[in-house]
């Protein structure tokens, strides 16, 4: 039996709220019955925790800084592995690309309504994940050559409710 490469995709997302408590969610063109976590796709090579910088800042305007992961979701069907992080606002103001994103901004949300905002299941258990997360899952990204340079790491400690 010969061996393939799995032809995987790697996403992420984050969840960042203000001072009021509102997590910030995006609507696309292409999803645009649903709001979600801002988030995308992860170019080659690009560690985890700086993929959901760039892509949080393309499709927001804001600046973040990941605090851990809340969760790992697989679609089977598009071969789609999703990370969650738990961030938090460093700055800037909300500005979309309007090619890719309708309308991006604070919501708050809780299990009363989420089913108002999110229509699609797998968006709303990730969202409540990150909501509900007690503590985070180490990251790490290393350069394995010749010799390993840890290039980054998240602790994962548990969460910290003054952000």
């Amino acid at each position: 039996m010969e061996y393939s490469v799995p032809k995987q995709c790697i996403s992420v997302s984050a969840l960042v709220t203000n001072g009021s408590g509102e997590v910030l969610l995006i609507r696309t063109h292409w999803r645009s019955d649903t709001w979600e976590m801002p988030g995308g796709n992860v170019e080659l090579g690009e560690p985890l925790d700086k993929a959901i910088c760039r892509e949080f800042l393309e499709e927001t305007g804001i600046v973040i800084e990941p605090i851990g992961i809340t969760g790992v979701y697989m679609n089977t069907t598009k071969q789609v592995l999703t990370l969650c992080f738990r961030a938090q606002y460093i700055s800037g103001e909300i500005k979309i690309q309007e090619d890719e994103i309708l309308e991006a901004r604070y919501i708050k949300i809780d299990e009363s309504n989420i089913c108002e905002y999110i229509t699609r299941p797998q968006q709303r258990s990730r969202l409540l994940d990150a909501m509900n997360a007690k503590s985070y899952v180490p990251f790490e990204a290393w350069e394995a050559n010749s010799n390993y340079k840890l290039l980054h790491r998240l602790e994962g400690n548990t969460k910290n409710n003054d952000y």
